[in-house]
């Protein structure tokens, strides 16, 4: 149940946030926003492949 929760959310970030990597974003010059959005999408992920 868990697991199926963390794929739905992976999901959902890909269609609605904004793909950082794709925008060639340098961290080190990254809000405060942008680093919780990248952190939350790598919690996700993270959690949907365990």
């Amino acid at each position: 149940m868990k697991k199926e929760l963390y794929k739905l959310l992976a999901k959902l970030n890909k269609v609605l946030l904004p793909s950082y990597s794709k925008q060639r974003l340098d961290l080190s010059k990254a809000s405060k926003m942008q680093m919780a959005l990248i952190g939350w999408r790598y919690f996700v992920t993270t959690n949907a492949l365990d």
